[in-house]
C-alpha cells in the first residue's frame, strides 16, 4: 500500500481538516432538559480528528473553518488554540447582533448512562461555515503555497448546506491537484441531508467526493446510503457485520473508485450506554485487517470515539504505512478517548501504544 505522502519539509502542515467546529454545552452527569449549569467544550466531526493528530500524536495541524466574528466565535478560537491546532486558516465572517446574517453552531450533548442512551441536540443552521465558499479560504494558497500532506473532511460538513457541498468538492479537487492525501468520513446523518435533497443529494455529492479520496471511512450503512453499495449476507439489523459481505462490498467500491487505498470502519456493539464492545477493521490491498478487540469497554463519553479512531488510523498510516498497525492505533485511541469527557482526546501517544500492547488499568506511580 502506497499513499505517496508529500515530503514533510515542503509542507507547513502535516494535516488539516475542513468542517464545522461547534460549541458543545455539556450538562455532565445530568440531563439537558433539567440542567442549570453546562460545561463548555469545542467539537466537530472533522475538527476532532485533526485535534487528536496534534494533541495526542504531535503532528502540525490546522483547521479550515469559519466563525461569525463575535464573542462566541472568539471563544471557539480560544478553545482551538488551547488544543494547539493552528487557527491561521479560519475565515471570520461579519455578522449582525442577532445571527440573521450568520451565527456559530451549538451542540448540547448529554452522555447517557446504563439503559439511558446519549442524547445530542444541535443548533447549527445558518452558521458561518455552512455559507463559506472556496474563495473565503483560498485553497490554491493553502494546498499549493503553504503545503499540506493530509486533508481530512467528511459527510457531516458536506450535509450542512448546498454551499458546503460545493465547497468540500472544490477543496478535494485542489488538494488532490497538489498531491495532498485525502481522508473522508462518510458519517451519514439522514436528518441533516433531508433539507437539501435527501438520499438523491447524498449520493450525488458523496459519489463526486469519492473520486478524490484515498482513505474512506464508513460503516455498511454509510456505504449503502452515501455511495449505493449494498452489503451481502448481513444481519438485517446491522448488529453484526459479515466480514465476507463487507469485503465484497468494499471490493465493488474499489473497482468503482480505484483511487481508494484504504477503507476503514469501527465496529461497536452497544450493551448499555456505558458498556460497549469495540473494535475496528481496515481494508487495504484486497485484505481485511482487524484490530484488537476491546470487549466490555466502559465508557464515560462516547461522543468523538469514531473521530479519535480516525486520527489514530491516519497517524498509523502516515508513520508506519502498515494497515494493521494503523487500525490498531485507531481502535486504541478511540477506546481511550471514550474514557474521558468531551468530544476530543485527552490521551497521549504513549498511552495509546501501551493499550495496543495490552497494558491494563493499574495505577501508575
Amino acid at each position: 500500500m502506497e499513499l505517496n505522502l508529500r515530503p514533510k519539509e515542503e509542507c507547513r502542515f502535516d494535516a488539516v481538516s475542513l468542517g464545522e467546529v461547534m460549541l458543545r454545552l455539556d450538562p455532565g452527569e445530568g440531563r439537558i432538559r433539567t440542567a442549570r449549569f453546562f460545561r463548555a467544550w469545542e467539537g466537530g466531526g472533522e475538527y476532532n480528528v485533526i485535534r487528536g493528530l496534534h494533541k495526542c500524536f504531535g503532528m502540525k495541524t490546522g483547521v479550515i473553518t469559519a466563525f461569525a466574528d463575535n464573542e462566541v466565535g472568539k471563544l471557539m478560537c480560544d478553545f482551538i488554540e488551547q488544543g494547539g491546532v493552528s487557527t491561521d486558516l479560519i475565515y471570520w465572517k461579519k455578522t449582525d447582533g442577532i445571527g440573521r446574517i450568520c451565527r456559530n453552531g451549538l451542540n448540547f450533548t448529554e452522555r447517557g448512562f446504563g439503559i439511558r442512551g446519549a442524547v445530542g441536540c444541535s443548533d447549527r443552521a445558518n452558521t458561518a461555515i455552512s455559507q463559506a465558499t472556496p474563495e473565503d479560504f483560498d485553497f490554491e494558497y493553502i494546498f499549493g503555497k503553504l503545503g499540506v500532506r493530509w486533508l481530512h473532511t467528511g459527510g457531516i460538513y458536506a450535509a450542512l448546506s448546498e454551499q458546503s457541498c460545493k465547497t468540500v468538492i472544490e477543496a478535494c479537487k485542489i488538494a488532490k491537484k497538489y498531491g495532498t492525501v485525502i481522508s473522508y468520513d462518510l458519517n451519514y446523518r439522514p436528518s441533516m441531508w433531508s433539507a437539501i435533497g435527501g438520499l438523491e443529494k447524498v449520493r450525488e455529492v458523496n459519489r463526486e467526493v469519492a473520486r478524490y479520496v484515498d482513505v474512506m471511512i464508513g460503516n455498511e450503512e454509510d456505504f449503502t446510503a452515501c455511495l449505493g453499495f449494498e452489503i451481502e449476507g448481513n444481519d438485517e439489523n446491522l448488529k453484526e457485520l459479515n466480514l465476507d459481505g463487507y469485503k465484497k462490498m468494499i471490493g465493488k467500491a474499489a473497482e468503482t473508485y480505484p483511487n481508494f487505498k484504504v477503507v476503514a470502519t469501527t465496529l461497536r456493539t452497544v450493551k448499555t450506554a456505558t458498556v460497549n464492545d469495540w473494535k475496528a477493521i481496515c481494508w487495504a490491498d484486497g485484505e481485511i485487517f482487524q484490530s484488537k478487540e476491546y470487549n466490555g469497554l466502559e465508557i464515560m463519553d462516547r461522543v468523538g470515539g469514531g473521530d479519535s479512531f480516525a486520527s489514530g488510523l491516519v497517524y498509523g498510516l502516515m508513520t508506519t504505512g502498515d494497515p494493521l498497525q494503523a487500525v490498531n492505533y485507531g481502535a486504541a485511541h478511540g477506546a481511550l478517548a471514550m474514557t474521558t469527557p468531551g468530544d476530543t482526546t485527552m490521551a497521549s501517544v504513549k498511552e495509546v501504544e501501551a493499550i495496543m500492547g495490552g497494558a491494563g488499568a493499574r495505577v501508575k506511580r
